[in-house]
């Protein structure tokens, strides 16, 4: 057991949130109950995954994907309202961490999507933000684009648009989870024979093949299931919490 303050504390502090500039508050963004037993994580807070933690008996959903993003509609009207009122009127707090769950070197989601590719980290390449979300790696082996696809598929269960921009077998690999497709051409600066991120634009297929690269449109929601998986066990097992991961499924 641990109270909410004390867990957002250390959650803050543990993925340095102060260092980001972020499309979104990071870190608490709804209050429930000053008490946590149970955390409940999940990928995006959509109403589904919302009534599914609450019938697990959550008393804090941590997610990546929050609420009150830049841009968006400020009035508590329609989607909105919906969601809110579920957490509200169930007393149910809510964590969200973008930005600073992708860039953390052991719970985020760069982090532990190489962990199930079985990529070893060697640094990042720039991303026009501090610090870098984007990560360069090595496979053990070189593989060819198409073995690499299918090792993608094996891992994620999703099977990855690839975009076949150079000849080349793959061993030194860029990744960025989520929407990340922008980020191609500094991947490609960087030397490396793939670029994986989980979406891609019109654009993306001439960038691979302009730019030489091999590219991997994995999936948003498949390449960014395992850094809030991550971090809510090291929290559970930290605090002596219970822990459910609950999968929304999405094919985007």
């Amino acid at each position: 057991m641990i109270t909410l303050e004390e867990l957002t504390h250390y959650c803050d502090e543990l993925l340095e949130v102060n260092n980001f500039e972020d499309y979104c508050p990071n870190g608490l963004q709804v209050q429930g109950k000053p008490v946590v037993n149970k955390i409940v994580s999940g990928v995006t807070a959509s109403l589904a995954f919302l009534q599914a933690a609450i019938a697990a008996k959550a008393d804090v959903i941590l997610v990546h994907h929050g609420y009150f993003w830049r841009g968006e509609e400020a009035r508590i009207v329609d989607m909105k309202r919906n969601r809110l009122y579920t957490l509200l009127i169930n007393n149910v707090s809510m964590l969200a961490y973008h930005l600073p769950l992708d860039a953390h070197p052991i719970y985020g989601n760069n982090a532990q999507l190489a962990k199930v590719l079985g990529i070893e980290v060697t640094g990042r390449f720039d991303t026009n933000t501090n610090p870098s979300i984007g990560f360069l790696g090595e496979l053990k082996t070189p593989q060819t684009g198409e073995a690499f696809a299918q090792h993608i598929e094996a891992c994620l269960s999703r099977k990855p648009l690839h975009i076949r921009g150079g000849e080349q077998d793959i061993q030194h690999i860029a990744w960025c989870t989520g929407g990340a497709q922008g980020y191609i051409e500094a991947a490609a600066k960087a030397g490396a024979e793939a670029y994986i991120t989980g979406e891609a634009s019109e654009r993306t297929n001439h960038e691979a093949l302009e730019h030489g690269i091999h590219f991997y449109a994995a999936g948003h929601h498949a390449t960014e299931r395992y850094g809030v998986q991550a971090l809510a066990r090291h929290l559970a097992e930290k605090f002596d919490l219970e822990h459910a991961f609950i999968d929304i499924n999405n094919p985007i």
